[in-house]
């Protein structure tokens, strides 16, 4: 077994930048779990699926095939053998992953990748159940949240950035409702792990989290 890192918590709470900081100062595989939810998701739109009809979003699982490549250092998510990057972070995407992630069928085909992964090397993963359910024997697992406030600013910041339209509130709303989609949720609800330590990152620069995890480790 590799060196395991889980990084869980909630939609914008700097999962992703935080475990890609943490992988190239560590020489650690990155692995972006939500990443792979959302290529899934982009399936579904693409098919015309329903997020409700779990029976179609189940048979459409054996057609998807999802890998991990890096291109020049930058981690690519691989759909069916097209590179989907620049199609996957869209906010239709995000609430379409959150709503069929629920689906025994989805996580059981991207869980098995992830899990053997982490088996043969040293991997950095995040989403909502890592350190709950895909890594339960990782050596570190991480907690990461922040206020709903503070996460809806970061991403209306960063679709402002991009030149794209933004509805502050609308946002939030949408964090909220995942939120509580997130933690309520039948099967691997996101939940803090009982060896997990947390780290609220609202008045955090992303500096000063890269640093707190770094500390953990190296004292591992």
């Amino acid at each position: 077994m590799g060196f395991n890192i889980a990084i869980d918590g909630p939609a914008g709470a700097g999962k992703s930048t935080i475990a890609k900081r943490l992988s190239k100062e560590l020489s650690f595989v990155y692995v972006d779990t939500g990443a792979m939810y959302r290529a899934m998701a982009l399936y579904f739109i693409r098919s015309g699926i329903d997020p409700k009809d779990e029976a179609a979003i189940s048979a459409a699982c054996a057609e998807i095939d999802i890998t991990i490549s890096y291109q020049d250092g930058v981690q690519c998510v691989v759909l069916n053998g097209e590179n989907v990057n620049g199609y996957i972070r869209t906010e239709e995407v995000g609430i379409m992953a959150s709503n069929t992630s629920i689906y025994p069928k989805v996580r059981e085909k991207l869980t098995s990748l992830q899990q053997k992964l982490a088996q043969t090397s040293d991997v950095i993963m995040d989403g909502r159940d890592i350190g709950t359910c895909v890594l339960p024997n990782a050596q570190i697992k991480i907690y990461l949240t922040a206020r709903a406030d503070a996460r809806a600013k970061r991403r209306y910041d960063e679709l402002v950035k991009k030149g794209m339209e933004a509805d502050y509130a609308q946002i939030e709303a949408d964090i909220n409702e995942r939120d509580y989609r997130d933690m309520h949720r039948e099967i691997a609800p996101l939940r803090q792990a009982e060896d997990a330590v947390l780290i609220d990152s609202s008045d955090l620069s992303i500096d000063e989290v890269v640093a707190a995890i770094r500390s953990i480790y190296d004292k591992a």
